[in-house]
């Protein structure tokens, strides 16, 4: 299953970019400090305020940057070796809840996701019976899943069309399908063609009880086996949030700059994400809400048929760890 992410990088903001080179010498071998990014705002702008900031030179690290276009092929990597560190989307967290990673922290919380309808559709309800396109095991999906359920409806009572994003585009523009599952910026093309679409539902109405988070992953063994080098990743990482959610007009630039990326477009995904401190996020670690969180998805991983059996959070999130970093 892809996350969301997988498809960012059909947009000008997920330009791609190569293996960063920093000059200064490390206390930790580049080889350790592997670690993969998704090309858009959410994931690229820590690693772009990290550099500008100088905050791996405060540790004494040396980070080998690697881009990839979604979660999943950065935890495949990391059952190859070839990389410690990853930030991936929602919808791969599946593959820690399998136990192939460990999640050791939270980036952030997307808000983009919406099911969509044609103008003459008022409500989740009129949805019955209604044909609706959704890249199917994605954020569009889950969107999907949590808005028919609020609204009393199951799956068997619409009809599922399984297409892919750039698909769900052309299906709704043409009135081929009368509602979707989706998210901006996507959606904001559809709004191009279709300026009185309606937003029936979307992750505000969820939240915080569920939460499109996106985080940090760990491969097992350096978890396992160098702790002191997870922390101080999760150091950076915090001190980058934290820099970012203080300065998030300048973070956009710095950005955009790291991309090569439009800078409209990438301000635009930064504003339909919830940014949080460092110290909201332990306190999230804390009192139990990442778990929760984390279950909230193993329960979507199971309805999907992705996951019978996830592990429960507590064997595959280092809360531990974020919280003493």
């Amino acid at each position: 299953m892809l996350s969301r992410r997988a498809f960012m990088a059909t947009t000008a903001a997920a330009a791609a970019v190569g293996t960063l080179p920093f000059a200064r010498p490390a206390k930790a071998a580049s080889g350790d400090l592997t670690i993969g990014y998704i090309a858009d705002f959410p994931n690229a702008s820590v690693f772009a305020i990290a550099e500008d900031q100088k905050l791996w030179d405060a540790e004494g690290l040396k980070p080998d940057l690697k881009v990839f276009t979604n979660g999943p092929i950065q935890i495949q990597a990391m059952g190859a070796g070839s990389l410690n560190f990853g930030t991936i989307g929602p919808g791969a967290l599946w593959l820690p809840a399998s136990g192939r990673a460990k999640v050791i922290g939270v980036n952030d919380i997307g808000f983009s996701d919406r099911i969509i309808a044609q103008p003459e559709i008022g409500s989740i309800a009129d949805l019955k019976g209604k044909k609706i396109g959704v890249p199917q095991g994605t954020s569009g999906d889950m969107i999907l899943r949590l808005g028919l359920a609020k609204a009393g409806l199951k799956l068997s009572d619409v009809q599922i069309v399984p297409m892919d994003p750039s698909t769900v585009v052309a299906a709704f523009s043409s009135k081929q399908i009368d509602a979707a599952g989706l998210w901006y910026p996507l959606i904001d093309v559809i709004k191009a063609r279709v300026p009185n679409l309606k937003e029936l539902i979307g992750n505000k109405d969820f939240y915080p009880d569920t939460s499109f988070i996106n985080t940090y992953v760990a491969r097992n063994e350096i978890v396992a086996q160098d702790p002191k080098l997870v922390t101080s990743f999760i150091r950076v990482m915090k001190k980058a949030m934290d820099y970012r959610v203080a300065n998030i007009d300048r973070s956009v630039e710095l950005t955009a700059k790291f991309l090569n990326a439009p800078l409209q477009a990438t301000s635009n995904v930064a504003h339909s994400r919830k940014m949080l401190t460092s110290k909201e996020l332990e306190g999230f670690a804390k009192d139990g809400t990442v778990d929760k969180w984390l279950t909230q998805f193993n329960t979507m991983f199971k309805e999907f048929g992705m996951l019978p059996n996830p592990l429960p959070p507590a064997q595959y999130n280092a809360n531990d760890l974020f919280i003493q970093a």
